[in-house]
């Protein structure tokens, strides 16, 4: 199958935001996505975005069955580790189902690391759901380490009236 990975336009936004909620879905969470295109092209495309995103892209003659042509995309940000200095978070990666099996998720995924040695980027970071044995296995055979077991990190996060309550106690200027 032919396809061509490139960079996200504010153009795309209604096609990635599509492809969140597939994702979404699949990872059996679609109440928890609370943003739609409009914050994805408020926050990837203005001065200072707050993540990059590639879209994969096949032709007319081979978009879906709903007559998408952006079938998959990739997207992610930079870090900073204080141990390594910088890396790249893949936070989301999805192809289309009918569109899997075709390299599609593999040239997204060796974009995103080309991208990144471009930017000196030491490392990509990426989190899997625990159940998501294709994905997992996807990574591992690429060389993708799981450090929940080789070095026993936890995925720790702040949100909603934590991240209020935690805000409202920091230090006044």
């Amino acid at each position: 199958m032919n396809f061509r990975v490139r960079a996200a336009t504010k153009e795309d936004c209604k096609d990635i935001s599509r492809m969140i909620m597939e994702l979404a879905v699949y990872e059996q969470m679609p109440d928890q996505v609370e943003i739609s295109h409009k914050e994805l092209e408020r926050d990837g495309f203005c001065q200072n975005p707050f993540f990059q995103c590639l879209v994969a892209e096949v032709s007319e003659e081979q978009k879906s069955k709903e007559g998408f042509t952006v079938v998959g995309y990739a997207l992610y940000f930079y870090t900073y580790s204080t141990w390594r200095g910088r890396s790249v978070y893949l936070e989301d990666l999805y192809v289309m189902p009918e569109f899997r099996g075709n390299g599609i998720g593999k040239g997204l995924l060796c974009k995103v690391a080309e991208v990144g040695k471009k930017e000196e980027c030491v490392r990509l970071q990426l989190s899997v759901l625990d159940w998501n044995t294709p994905s997992r296995d996807f990574y591992a055979a690429k060389g993708a380490q799981d450090l929940t077991v080789s070095e026993g990190w936890h995925f720790i996060r702040f949100d909603g009236q934590n991240l209020d309550n935690l805000a409202n106690e920091a230090p006044k200027d």
